[in-house]
């Protein structure tokens, strides 16, 4: 799996309770994705059982490369 620093560095620091499967799995199997309209970027959604909530994974335009992941309980598919 391909990541930024920042997420390195950053996000995982602040969400220690991600799981890399987790952002692996939505870039093999999206419920949902779409380009960011501010950027070449990517945002991918999966729904993640034990969050009880979509996960957002956001990847440089590459797709591959993930810059930053969440839990985005706004998302409705």
């Amino acid at each position: 799996m391909k990541t930024t620093r920042y997420f390195e560095e950053q996000v995982l620091r602040k969400r220690p309770y991600l799981k890399r499967e987790w952002c692996e799995r939505a870039l093999r199997e999206p419920a949902y994705f779409e380009m960011q309209p501010d950027d070449d970027r990517i945002r991918f959604w999966v729904f993640i059982p034990e969050l009880g909530a979509y996960l957002r994974v956001v990847t440089l335009e590459d797709g591959e490369t993930i810059h930053n992941a969440f839990p985005d309980k706004a998302f409705e598919p």
